[in-house]
C-alpha cells in the first residue's frame, strides 16, 4: 500500500469523521454569538479561536465539513449517474448520430464553467446549497461521459467483446456486463478527484454568496467573512483555509493512491 494512499485516506477520514461527529456534538453552538469574546485567538476554551461574532471556529469547520462533503458527494453522484450511461451509449454507437449529439452536448457544457452555470441557476431560482449542487453536478456530467467513452472505445475492439457480440448479446447488455466493470477502476479514481474539485467549487460558490446560505456554516463563506480581518485576526482566515487545503490534498492523494492500486499495469511493474 502506497504512502499516498495511506496519507490521503487518513486526511479524508479525519474530515469525514469531523463531519459525522458534528451531527451529534460540536464544542459550541454554531449559531450562538458571544460578542465579548469575538476574534479570540486559539486557546484552551476555543481550540481554533473565535470569529467576528464570537462563534467557535472549530465548531463551524466541523459543520462546514458536513456541508462541503454533502454538496460535493451529491454533485459527483449526479455527474457519475448521468455521465457514465451517456459515455457508454456514445461508445456503443461510436461515429453515429447519438455519439455526435452527446459529444456536442458535452462541448456545450464545458464552454461554461461551474461558476457561470451557478450564476445562471441562481438568477433563476435563487442562491442556496441545492442550486450549488445542481451547478457542480451539471459540470461533472461531461467529465464522466468523456472518460467513460474514451475508456469504453478501447474495449469494443477486444476479443472478449467480439465474442460477446458473436454470442448474440445486445450492445446495451455488453455495455452493462462487460464494458462497465472494466472501466470501474477509472471511474472510482476520477470520482475521488471530482469530489475534491467539488469541495473547492462549493467553497468558491459560497465565497461569492451563491452556495449554502446563513445560518448554515460554509468554509467558503467563512473565508469571505474573514477577508477584511486578516491583519487583525489572521486565524479567522487561516483555519478554514487550512481545512480546505488539507481536505482537497487528502482526496487527491487518495485518488493517486487508488489509481496506483487499481491499475494492473502498475501492479505488474511493482512485482
Amino acid at each position: 500500500m502506497s504512502r499516498a494512499l495511506i496519507l490521503g485516506a487518513a486526511l479524508s477520514a479525519l474530515f469525514l469523521g469531523a463531519a459525522l461527529l458534528s451531527f451529534a456534538w460540536t464544542p459550541a453552538d454554531v449559531t450562538g454569538m458571544d460578542i465579548p469574546n469575538r476574534l479570540k485567538p486559539p486557546s484552551a476554551d476555543n481550540l481554533l479561536g473565535t470569529d467576528h461574532f464570537g462563534r467557535d471556529i472549530l465548531s463551524m469547520i466541523m459543520v462546514g465539513a458536513r456541508t462541503s462533503i454533502a454538496v460535493a458527494l451529491v454533485a459527483v453522484g449526479i455527474g457519475m449517474g448521468l455521465g457514465v450511461p451517456l459515455g457508454l451509449a456514445a461508445a456503443a454507437n461510436a461515429g453515429g448520430l447519438l455519439d455526435e449529439l452527446i459529444g456536442r452536448a458535452n462541448d456545450l457544457i464545458f464552454a461554461f464553467p461551474s461558476l457561470v452555470i451557478a450564476i445562471l441557476i441562481t438568477a433563476i431560482f435563487g442562491a442556496g446549497a441545492v442550486n450549488a449542487i445542481i451547478a457542480i453536478g451539471i459540470f461533472n456530467i461531461p467529465v464522466f461521459a468523456r472518460l467513460t467513452r474514451g475508456a469504453a472505445l478501447s474495449l469494443w475492439t477486444r476479443d472478449f467483446i467480439l465474442a460477446a457480440r458473436v454470442a448474440g448479446k445486445s450492445r446495451l447488455r455488453i455495455s452493462a456486463e462487460h464494458i462497465l466493470p472494466n472501466v470501474a477502476n477509472l471511474l472510482i479514481v476520477q470520482g475521488t478527484i471530482q469530489f475534491s474539485l467539488g469541495i473547492l467549487a462549493e467553497a468558491g460558490l459560497s465565497y461569492v454568496g451563491l452556495g449554502a446560505q446563513p445560518p448554515i456554516p460554509s468554509w467558503g463563506r467563512m473565508l469571505a467573512d474573514a477577508q477584511t480581518m486578516v491583519s487583525l485576526a489572521p486565524h479567522v482566515a487561516i483555519m478554514p483555509g487550512l481545512a480546505i487545503v488539507l481536505t482537497v490534498l487528502g482526496l487527491n492523494l487518495l485518488g493517486d493512491g487508488l489509481r496506483d492500486a487499481l491499475d494492473p499495469r502498475l501492479k505488474v511493474l511493482r512485482t
